[in-house]
């Protein structure tokens, strides 16, 4: 078994936290055919998802994700790909929500020739 540990400090308080994990246990659904379970508690929430050969756990609190899986024998020859793309998801999802996505850089029109 192959072991994913990935944890990102934020500044957004529990309750954008929450619509963070929420949106992201959604989006683990659609894309990656997972089973999710969202707990919320006082001080923290815990989303635990499932599906064959992955499971694991995403605690929020007001400051922090952390999110701990375990990968089967045939994903864990995946692991690094499967945790770049989490890693992509979850830095996404936390920096649209802190407004810090940046838009795509715009191209370049023609350069005038000096004359």
């Amino acid at each position: 078994m192959a072991d994913i540990h990935i944890d990102r400090e934020h500044t957004l308080g529990l309750q954008e936290a929450r619509q963070i994990a929420f949106n992201w246990a959604e989006q683990a659904e659609a894309e990656f055919g997972m089973e999710c379970t969202y707990e919320e508690g006082t001080t923290s929430d815990l989303v635990s998802f499932s599906r064959l050969g992955v499971h694991g756990t995403l605690s929020v609190t007001a400051d922090r994700f952390e999110l701990a899986a375990k990968l089967g024998f045939l994903l864990g020859a995946f692991k690094e790909k499967i945790e770049a793309e989490i890693v992509r998801n979850l830095d996404a999802l936390i920096a649209r929500k802190a407004g810090t996505h940046k838009p795509a850089a715009k191209k370049a029109g023609p350069r005038k020739k000096a004359a």
